[in-house]
């Protein structure tokens, strides 16, 4: 209706920004394959066939992510996307001044979350499957350790939500939809 009333008034239409392809369908497939093996794993109760399933699935999905870092395309490389401890503080100087720059990829400070995510996940898995094991069969230390990862775990995801709705605003770019499409408004400066 609007284009309508500025076509109307002799405004010119306003184009769409153009938008360029970022997270292939592997990348994409991963977080929310994950994610849902995470509520999955919080809505079964513990112990039972289908939370250690979710969790090796997990487990699974996290090892391919290391090797899809390595091998994969563009912005789903580590090299892309992760810098160093230098890179990170000057990005968090410039976000809380209000002056860092939108990125195709990630920023550093999603990068040291993702990182963060994926490693938490590895060691909630890998208590999980602990637990299955004739050594630690009943150990206490282990699942109370799972239980409390976990619930960390829980938390982080939290975090990840609210900072992807936080940049969405900041940036004014759904992130969260460009998870499901793969597609990002393009930077103003770059081909890309």
């Amino acid at each position: 209706m609007n284009t309508i009333l500025r076509h109307a008034s002799n405004e010119p239409a306003a184009t769409p920004a153009p938008t360029v392809k970022v997270w292939d369908p592997l990348v994409r497939l991963f977080h929310w394959s994950l994610a849902a093996c995470i509520l999955g794993a919080f809505l079964v109760e513990e112990g039972d066939t289908a939370h250690r399933w979710l969790g090796y699935t997990a487990l699974g999905l996290i090892g391919f992510r290391v090797l899809w870092g390595l091998l994969g395309s563009r912005h789903a490389r580590f090299g892309d996307w992760v810098r160093g401890p230098r890179s990170v503080a000057t990005y968090l100087r410039q976000r809380l001044a209000g002056r860092s720059q939108r990125r195709l990829g990630h920023n550093p400070a999603a990068a040291v979350m993702i990182l963060l995510l994926m490693a938490w996940v590895a060691a909630v898995g890998v208590t999980g499957w602990m637990q299955t094991l004739d050594a630690y069969w009943g150990v206490e230390w282990l699942e109370e350790l799972h239980e409390a990862l976990a619930y960390g775990l829980l938390a982080l995801v939290g975090v990840h939500v609210l900072a992807a709705i936080v940049e969405s605003w900041h940036y004014r770019e759904n992130l969260i939809a460009a998870m499901v499409h793969g597609r990002k408004r393009a930077l103003d400066n770059a081909p890309d």
